[in-house]
């Protein structure tokens, strides 16, 4: 009997978060799991022994800003050193398939935030030549969602209003193009625009198309507009109007949603979210404006912005989502002021942070982003994240930022922080059960097919770790480090991270719903 690859002596968990750890060997052939158990006979073109170390599927991101750094860059491997072989496109709704034109450029300009500084724009006016970009050039698999956004604005430009009966039915059109390309998801950003014109009934009628291909609705919820208890009771009535599995993007579990999920358990509600489980998040200062200041093309809010009576209006705003005012600058189109908290250089510039904020968003074009920590005590954030993490729900998902100075921490350690903080040191959760929050559950949930699991006959998608040494390196002082313990991670049998340093292989491909 010989492999292409045979992973010796490790001790496997295999996904499911029910089977006990075990000792044994995998074979792989081409792109499949071949065999599992005692190989020692065996022959193999290469080996991997991993005596001592875990042994487990490769990680799903199911929340993740990354396809566009895969591509290249810096971060190029941002998330494949953390084990994750596959992550879903289109988070927050982003996506720029279909555009040409002004509307292409203007998503690329609004969404850079979350694309960071890179060598490729857009035009893509198909899906397919979008989709093409990623097939065996990139060191990970990705999976397509609906990319709400640029729907929208294709039909309806940046106008905010509801839909016309010709316009969604033109956009239920395009989301079914995109079902048949093999999308696993209606994805949204309702914080963001276009997305957040969309009222309930657009929701509904996209989400019934989805719901036609066995899709699910994932969605950054209504927060801003509607407040944060409404935007989940929102999401549980879509599910049961439209009759669709609902998933919530980087939540946690609080007073204010724990009862929530009590009700979704009473009443049998089809309902997952995922979290980062840091005490912060990161996202345009933009989003602070008041939603009618954040309306219409991004050069349609730079000139609002400069309106004269429109700083003294949106300031109160600002100022109150704003709290503390400790948020950390990631990027700027400048290169100014990059991991500086925004009271210290508003105060170095004499001005109120709320002033400051909005003066920037102006002077950098509507290009810049910060890390917004919780504005909370440190207590009661830990608690939250305490709560959340063995909630049976929650999966993991990163909600990485990537080719940008100074990122989030979760961009580059999220993955390997849950295998170093909540399981070895906290043991918040099993190990089998941080695998399964990290593989399993997301290919079920999203419908990934042979996936998710250590099984015979499924991808070889596999990460190879230390678990007595696994951890993240990224802090929110210096986040762009890359994290320890993860010595292997395969790809569809071929290995894109060998003794911790990245191959040059790419067998990265698309993979459409199961």
């Amino acid at each position: 009997m010989s492999y292409d690859l045979i992973i010796k002596r490790g001790t496997i968990i295999d996904g499911t978060g029910k089977t006990p750890r075990y000792v044994a060997d995998v074979g792989i052939r081409g792109e499949e799991i071949a065999d599992i158990g005692d190989l020692s006979e065996a022959e193999a073109t290469e080996t991997i022994d991993a005596c001592g170390h875990i042994v487990a599927p490769g990680f799903i991101d199911v929340h993740v800003h990354g396809e566009i750094a895969l591509l290249g860059g810096p971060d190029q491997y941002g998330e494949v050193r953390q084990g994750i072989t596959t992550q879903l496109m289109a988070p927050d709704g982003f996506g720029w398939a279909r555009l040409t034109g002004a509307q292409a450029q203007e998503l690329w300009d609004y969404t850079r935030f979350g694309v960071g500084d890179v060598y490729i724009e857009p035009p893509w006016p198909t899906i397919s030549s979008y989709l093409s970009m990623f097939d065996r050039t990139t060191p990970s698999n990705v999976c397509p969602q609906v990319p709400h956004c640029a729907v929208r604005l294709e039909v309806m430009g940046w106008d905010a209003r509801p839909a016309t009966d010709d316009e969604l039915a033109r956009m239920a059109d395009i989301t079914r193009e995109w079902m048949e390309a093999g999308a696993c998801a209606l994805n949204l950003g309702l914080d963001y625009q276009p997305s957040a014109n969309a009222d309930f009934n657009e929701l509904v009628t996209l989400c019934r198309v989805a719901a036609e291909y066995d899709g699910i609705y994932a969605a950054h919820i209504r927060y801003h507009t509607i407040g944060r208890e409404p935007a989940w009771r929102e999401t549980i009535e879509l599910s049961r109007e439209a009759g669709i599995p609902v998933h919530v993007s980087h939540e946690r579990v609080d007073d204010i949603t724990e009862p929530i999920l009590n009700d979704v358990d009473r009443d049998g509600d089809d309902l997952t979210f995922e979290s980062y489980l840091y005490a912060a998040g990161m996202t345009h200062m933009t989003m602070m404006l008041p939603m009618e200041y954040q309306q219409g093309s991004p050069q349609e809010v730079l000139d609002r912005l400069k309106k004269p009576k429109s700083k003294s209006e949106a300031l109160p705003e600002m100022k109150e989502w704003l709290g503390r005012c400790d948020q950390v600058v990631g990027f700027t189109k400048s290169g100014r002021y990059i991991g500086e908290r925004l009271c210290d250089i508003a105060e170095k510039a004499s001005k109120a942070p709320e002033e400051f904020a909005y003066d920037l968003i102006l002077e950098e074009d509507g290009y810049q982003g910060f890390i917004f920590p919780w504005q909370v005590p440190k207590e009661e954030s830990d608690d939250t994240i305490a709560r959340t993490v063995t909630h049976p729900r929650m999966m993991i998902a990163s909600d990485g930022l990537y080719n940008v100075a100074h990122s989030h921490p979760r961009s580059q350690g999220c993955f390997a922080r849950v295998l170093g903080d909540f399981v070895r040191e906290k043991s918040a959760i099993s190990l089998e059960q941080a695998v399964y929050k990290m593989s399993g559950f997301q290919a079920e949930r999203f419908r990934l097919g042979k996936r998710g699991q250590l099984k015979e006959q499924y991808s070889a998608d596999i990460v190879i770790f230390d678990p007595s040494t696994v951890a993240s390196r990224s802090t929110f002082e210096n986040p762009n480090q890359a994290p320890v313990g993860i010595p292997h991670v395969i790809v569809n049998g071929q290995p894109v991270i060998r003794h911790g340093r990245p191959t040059s292989d790419t067998p990265g491909k698309v993979i459409p719903r199961s």
